[in-house]
């Protein structure tokens, strides 16, 4: 998952003209230095990118760079500024797939998962502790371009501002999220999320959503790991983060027994290698070893 959460390598346009196959085709490869470029250690995706090199026997002698997201946009706008190839790992939703030409290498092993969704976690009691904030919770729902809305408008304002506009115009959601529900007066409730752009994009759309149904709302930014952490150990009280059932299954798996999944919020989140569509390559089993 986002900012869908990019860190990408751009190769200098030497390393490129060096990459020429005797047929004029480029090795992308060797153009990339055999290295694909991922974001943070935490993420999900870093893991799935370690398994991926591990599955792939024509990536052997490959490299998986992590980096950070925004260092990884900043390479990207690079990159594509010089027409330069790169592979990063990505995901979406993420506003750059609306600024850019881009696309997911096929990956014919499944190592990335597919087509994904993301869900709402609780804590155990908070039904009854705070049926209202839980029915909220539990009737979340909205879409991809929903959330990539709040994403693009939040790199020209801020993602308090993007989500303000967005509620103003989407009342008929925001209606069904909040029915059959009342305003409390200054319940405290905190929300544990990633710091990617999806993650910020959701948790400020409910923030403020909760907080005009009169909720006092705390958003804490963590690692995948400590979100359902900290959701089975009380410590906080919903997350809307969790990526599955691939990207964060060893977090789910672990704590699946110590939390209530109220299940998907959004559909449609993919991950996997992606490149930009002026590089002329499909599928992961088009890339080469890295020679000895």
């Amino acid at each position: 998952m986002v900012s869908v959460m990019f860190f990408i390598v751009g190769c200098g346009n030497n390393n490129t003209e060096s990459s020429i196959n005797e047929d004029g085709s480029t090795n992308y490869s060797k153009a990339v230095d055999y290295t694909i470029i991922g974001i943070e250690p935490g993420a999900g995706i870093t893991q799935q990118a370690k398994e991926t090199l591990e599955e792939y026997e024509n990536l052997a002698g490959w490299e998986l760079q992590e980096s950070s997201t925004a260092g990884m946009l900043a390479e990207l706008e690079n990159a594509i500024k010089n027409k330069d190839p790169i592979i990063i790992t990505g995901w979406n939703p993420h506003y750059k797939f609306s600024q850019y030409d881009l696309k997911y290498l096929e990956d014919p092993k499944g190592s990335f998962g597919g087509e994904e969704s993301i869900h709402t976690i609780v804590r155990k009691g908070l039904k009854e502790d705070m049926p209202n904030a839980y029915k909220i919770l539990n009737q979340f729902h909205w879409d991809v371009k929903d959330m990539e809305s709040v994403m693009l408008e939040a790199q020209e304002t801020s993602f308090e501002e993007a989500a303000k506009n967005w509620i103003k115009a989407n009342q008929d959601k925001v209606t069904q999220w909040i029915k059959d529900t009342e305003p409390v007066n200054g319940k405290s409730i905190e929300l544990v999320s990633t710091p990617w752009d999806t993650e910020r994009a959701s948790s400020e759309v409910l923030k403020q959503v909760l907080e005009k149904q009169g909720f006092h709302v705390k958003v804490t930014p963590v690692d995948p790991a400590v979100v359902f952490q900290a959701i089975a150990d009380g410590e906080a009280d919903a997350s809307q983060a969790p990526w599955l059932p691939s990207t964060h299954k060893p977090f789910y798996e672990k704590y699946k027994d110590d939390i209530v999944d109220l299940g998907e919020n959004l559909k449609g989140t993919r991950t996997g290698l992606v490149v930009p569509t002026y590089m002329n390559i499909d599928s992961i089993d088009d890339l080469q070893p890295k020679d000895g």
